[in-house]
């Protein structure tokens, strides 16, 4: 089982995110999804729709987005992956809008999952160095 939710987690990133297939979400995100992201709105954080809205902001304002994994740690139920996002900030994100600069965001994401579908979300990114990048917060 190990195995099959190790390779559920990475679609989240590497398919539903990074590639936009929107289809798998409602396939693979339970409906009680929650996602618990620091200062992610609650809009985004709940169930199959909150995810396809919380990667459609992600996609419209950041292109050429890509995200590389480094580890992944399963137990039982739960699937942890360390992870950075790189792109470029060509569109508003967030209220911030477009900078024309390159972007890196570093970050872990621990999923649980249930009836082979992705239940709970937590992260913890680096997001006060995304919002440095693309100059919305000025850096030291």
């Amino acid at each position: 089982m190990s195995e099959q939710n190790k390779a559920l987690a990475h679609r989240f990133h590497l398919e539903m995110l990074q590639e936009g297939k929107f289809d798998l979400i409602d396939k693979l995100i339970s409906p009680d999804f929650v996602a618990r992201v620091p200062g992610l709105p609650e809009e985004f954080s709940k169930g199959p729709e909150g995810v396809k809205k919380w990667f459609a902001a992600l996609r419209a304002g950041i292109s050429n987005l890509h995200n590389t994994h480094y580890e992944t740690i399963a137990e039982g139920d739960l699937v942890l992956i360390r992870w950075d996002g790189t792109g470029l900030h060509t569109g508003n994100v967030f209220g911030v809008p477009a900078s024309g600069k390159p972007i890196k965001v570093t970050g872990l994401d621990l999923f649980r999952i249930a009836g082979g579908k992705i239940v709970e979300m937590w992260q913890e990114a680096d997001y006060l160095g995304m919002m440095q990048q693309m100059g919305a917060i000025p850096s030291r």
